[in-house]
């Protein structure tokens, strides 16, 4: 198959496009999908610039988190999917422990059942491309901090991968009282239009000195020590990325695929929307391209690769 593989850690340049890799072995519990897109994530870039070395597959790695696409290959255990089916996911169950070998970036991929969920049926592939591992990590982490209706919440880095969900899943899914929301000033509008009640242009304001104070702090940025003083008493910062400065947290999401069939309804009905950057998506030959923008941490929304290949 194709696929684009890494066999060192470094910089873009270690990204090589190959078209004889072998098609990804189906476990019991897997399926064999073929994918049509895929989606880019900060630890997708992370990875291949050698930071979880020590817990990582071995190289060669065809890289890739999010993917897209129609099962062609079932294992002798699996009960929910069947050939054909239209599925989406987060391929790695644990996102920094033993990630696979043979990710997403690739004509095929082997993932296990549980990891994946029917692709809603309003969205492209593009579009469910993008929402796995960042749909998660937004849901999971807001349930850590024991988010619940008539709370208030600060999204850092509204107009991210993860932040754009963020601001969604709080209002709709968790029914904040309040979302605000930082951004540059060309992403204002964005946040409220994901439904931000208070959209902070981080250029010109500090959001650390503002008089208002939040029950939870979603730090998608790796602002911990801010963002611990923009919480009131009995707060908490939740963080993904960055140093962490009680009493905040480091959240580092597990990959199921029962919180993408729970949040299927919300995303078919419109309620939350994927929100995928106007540069993509980039095309499979244009891999190293898509991974050099997401890497200026200037991407809005998600960075989606498609068609495969």
């Amino acid at each position: 198959m194709k696929a684009w593989v890494y066999g060192e850690y470094g910089s873009v340049d270690v990204l090589k496009f190959q078209s004889n890799v072998s098609v990804p072995h189906v476990n019991e519990d897997q399926v064999l999908v073929k994918v049509v897109a895929a989606a880019l994530n900060p630890v997708d870039f992370k990875r291949r610039q050698g930071k979880f070395s020590a817990t990582d597959s071995t190289l060669p790695t065809v890289p890739g988190y999010d993917v897209a696409g129609v099962v062609v290959k079932v294992g002798s255990k699996v009960k929910d999917f069947k050939v054909g089916d239209e599925v989406y996911g987060d391929i790695n169950e644990k996102a920094l422990e033993g990630p696979k070998q043979f990710g997403s970036l690739a004509e095929y991929t082997a993932v296990e059942e549980k990891l994946l969920a029917p692709k809603p049926q309003n969205l492209d592939f593009a579009e469910a491309a993008s929402l796995p591992l960042a749909i998660e990590t937004a849901y999971e982490g807001l349930e850590k901090t024991g988010f619940s209706p008539g709370k208030s919440i600060l999204v850092l880095n509204g107009s991210g991968g993860v932040g754009s969900l963020v601001i969604q899943l709080a209002k709709q899914v968790f029914g904040a009282s309040r979302v605000a929301a930082t951004s540059s000033t060309r992403n204002l509008e964005l946040l409220k239009s994901l439904g931000a009640d208070l959209a902070i242009d981080y250029t010109k304001e500090n959001f650390e000195d503002l008089p208002e104070k939040f029950d939870v702090v979603y730090d998608a940025i790796g602002q911990c020590e801010k963002a611990v003083k923009a919480i009131k008493e009995g707060g908490i910062v939740v963080a993904l990325t960055g140093a962490v400065t009680p009493p905040g947290f480091r959240f580092v999401v597990t990959s199921d695929g029962a919180v993408l069939r729970k949040l299927n309804p919300y995303l078919e009905s419109g309620k939350v929307k994927p929100i995928l950057d106007p540069k993509g998506p980039f095309t499979f030959p244009q891999l190293v391209e898509a991974f050099s923008y997401i890497e200026t941490n200037r991407a809005i929304g998600k960075v989606v690769i498609h068609p495969i290949p």
